[in-house]
């Protein structure tokens, strides 16, 4: 990294932090993790919901899988073109807007009267996902000094990490007792509710000296950046394919009774929310240290899964483990930001493209070995070689940056 993009990572962070009170500081990232939280929700709760969808519009369940890759698919093209098109709008109002339009969204679908159109509206709630949680990480490190900015985005995304703890199971249960549609409902309120503390703890703020649509792009002419976006599109895919068939690897494999799923799916969230905590404080002692020690972390956790999740003491202590693999997160984002330089929206924004990514590519895989027989631990297996896949990426990012003698 250069000493001018350290300068001027510092600068920002000084007169931000300079003029804003803990207090303050405290209650704007606290606004963005309820964002990052009903996002969250949100986007997991239908997974649970999915057979009673199903049987109000009268389609199969594979079929009504479709409204998870129609989300996915909206994360994934809303980020880059929304960062982009973005570029001359204040941070302040950008986040107003895209949380408006994802609870909007989450309302719209609530409303839907049949499957394309509910599947349509997931699509567009879909679009805000990643350029929130871009530009929201950006905002929360622009509050604190450089030393503490993983400590800040790690903070924003714990509300994506305590929605798979506490705000999925809790509406999924709502959406069991009373209708599919009153989950939806509680996230779009959540969504507004979004709306209102960043209106009103989020000071107004100008728009970034020199900003425009072609600095944005000029992220994408950055070799780091696509390597550290590769890194988060194969290095988490393990984690994906683990999670995509964990109810089954619970029952099948392990010989657990359903009603163990909910336990260890409550251990892999708890798992998320400790690497998250801690990662982002490692990542502020050493973000790349951080990112490669997080890939071999996986490999060894994620063979041990593959070949002992049978035992069910093993299979409680890996998923709780896997779930920590989420500790680079924060570094990754934060490693974009610095590699970006001053293209940073486009890039932050894109990093959760590419984590959609690995989810989409970690369920492929992992439903192919299943497809081939070797049973639902394989999905250890996967995570091994998307791990080794990422440490590869990193690796190659690392020498290109040692050779050329900056990020």
């Amino acid at each position: 990294m250069t000493d001018s993009v350290h300068s001027m990572d510092a600068a920002r962070a000084a007169s931000s932090h300079q003029t804003l009170s803990p207090l303050a500081v405290l209650l704007i990232t606290f606004a963005l993790a309820v964002g990052g939280f009903g996002i969250g929700t949100g986007e997991f709760v239908i997974m649970g919901l999915l057979p009673d969808v199903a049987k109000t519009f009268d389609v199969s369940i594979p079929m009504a899988g479709y409204v998870i890759s129609a989300y996915a698919l909206g994360v994934v093209v809303g980020a880059p073109i929304i960062a982009v098109l973005s570029a001359r709008v204040p941070r302040r109002t950008l986040l107003l807007w895209l949380m408006g339009v994802f609870a909007a969204g989450n309302i719209l679908s609530a409303m839907a009267p049949d499957f394309w159109s509910f599947t349509f509206l997931r699509f567009l709630t879909g679009l805000p996902h990643g350029a929130y949680f871009g530009v929201a990480s950006l905002v929360a490190a622009s509050m604190v000094p450089p030393n503490k900015r993983a400590r800040a985005v790690g903070r924003v995304m714990l509300g994506l990490t305590i929605a798979t703890l506490l705000g999925t199971p809790l509406a999924t249960f709502m959406g069991q007792l009373l209708s599919w549609r009153a989950a939806f409902y509680l996230v779009g309120g959540i969504g507004a509710l979004t709306v209102a503390l960043v209106w009103y703890f989020k000071p107004k703020d100008k728009v970034q000296e020199g900003a425009s649509i072609l600095r944005e792009l000029s992220a994408f002419a950055k070799p780091q950046v696509w390597l550290t976006l590769g890194v988060a599109a194969v290095g988490f895919g393990g984690m994906f394919s683990v999670f995509s068939y964990i109810a089954s690897t619970t029952t099948e494999t392990a010989g657990l009774s359903a009603s163990m799923v909910a336990v260890v799916l409550a251990l892999f969230g708890i798992g998320m929310n400790v690497g998250n905590i801690v990662g982002s404080r490692l990542a502020d002692i050493s973000l790349k240290g951080t990112i490669g020690g997080s890939m071999v972390f996986y490999i060894i956790v994620m063979l041990i899964f593959a070949n002992f999740a049978q035992y069910p003491i093993v299979l409680y202590i890996t998923v709780f483990l896997v779930g920590c693999g989420f500790a680079p997160a924060p570094a990754l984002q934060t490693r974009l930001m610095d590699v970006a330089a001053d293209a940073q929206t486009l890039a932050a924004a894109s990093n959760h493209s590419a984590f959609n990514i690995a989810n989409a590519l970690g369920a492929a895989l992992g439903g192919l070995v299943i497809s081939w027989g070797w049973g639902f631990a394989a999905t250890g297996y996967v995570g091994v070689l998307f791990s080794l896949l990422g440490l590869g990426v990193f690796s190659v990012s690392i020498w290109l940056e040692r050779k050329t003698g900056h990020a």
